[in-house]
């Protein structure tokens, strides 16, 4: 009972948001300010679901400017967790087929989010440069999943460097992004506890270049790894209190 008043709850907020959502955006279409005021607004959404959420977000990372920021990709909960965590005049990546999606492609896409053809392995170059002409261009920060695909319950997957290769080129530093684990939300669970986001300090590009940047990838994924270790112990503690 509890989840069939849940997706309910659920239809009614997407297709409010969605229309009346790129109603709004029409007046400023592509307008990166729009990614902030949506993502906020999904993550309200947590509470519905029975979500106590939890951003942290560091003073380093207020107002410090155009930066990559990386984020571990679990489910479709991320929608409405994560998302709680966007920092102003920052736009997302995601695959070109999300446009063609009913109401959430359209709204995706008007918000001012980077579209790619991540099926087209040719174009790799080409999406990393569009990334950082994006946040050169555009004045952005930019918000990607080194993973690349959701982990599903299998912890932090290893790194893709696509994202590492685009904070080189567009000389922005890395923010890693840490969720807490969310496999365990269930729908149907009235109390489904606390999740924290939390938003690591800036990592600098010192020392690396296109030659060594796996290894930055590597010491952005010990961190996060580290820091999800941290987060769910904390979470289970709470949870049990």
């Amino acid at each position: 009972m509890i989840a069939l008043l849940r997706l309910i709850a659920l239809a009614i907020f997407a297709v409010f948001t969605f229309v009346f959502g790129c109603g709004y955006c029409l007046l400023s279409p592509r307008n990166p300010k729009h990614v902030y005021t949506f993502g906020l607004w999904f993550a309200r959404m947590s509470r519905v679901f029975g979500i106590k959420l939890e951003v942290r977000v560091p003073e380093s990372v207020k107002n410090a400017g155009p930066s990559l920021y990386i984020a571990n990709h679990q489910n479709n909960w991320d929608l409405f967790t994560v998302s709680g965590a966007i920092q102003p005049r920052t736009v997302t990546v995601g695959k070109k087929s999300l446009a063609w999606m009913p109401l959430f492609g359209q709204l995706y896409w008007i918000t001012g989010n980077i579209l790619i053809d991540r099926n087209n392995r040719s174009k790799a170059v080409g999406t990393i440069a569009q990334v950082a002409d994006n946040i050169k261009k555009r004045n952005v920060s930019v918000w990607m999943f080194p993973e690349g695909t959701r982990s599903r319950g299998r912890g932090l997957l290893p790194f893709k460097t696509g994202a590492f290769h685009a904070a080189i080129a567009a000389e922005v530093p890395v923010t890693p992004i840490v969720c807490s684990n969310t496999e365990g939300v269930k729908l149907n669970r009235w109390n489904n506890g606390v999740v924290i986001v939390e938003i690591l300090p800036p990592v600098s590009l010192d020392g690396y270049d296109k030659s060594n940047v796996r290894e930055l990838a590597n010491e952005c994924r010990e961190q996060m790894k580290t820091k999800l270790e941290e987060l769910n112990k904390e979470v289970a503690q709470r949870n049990q209190a």
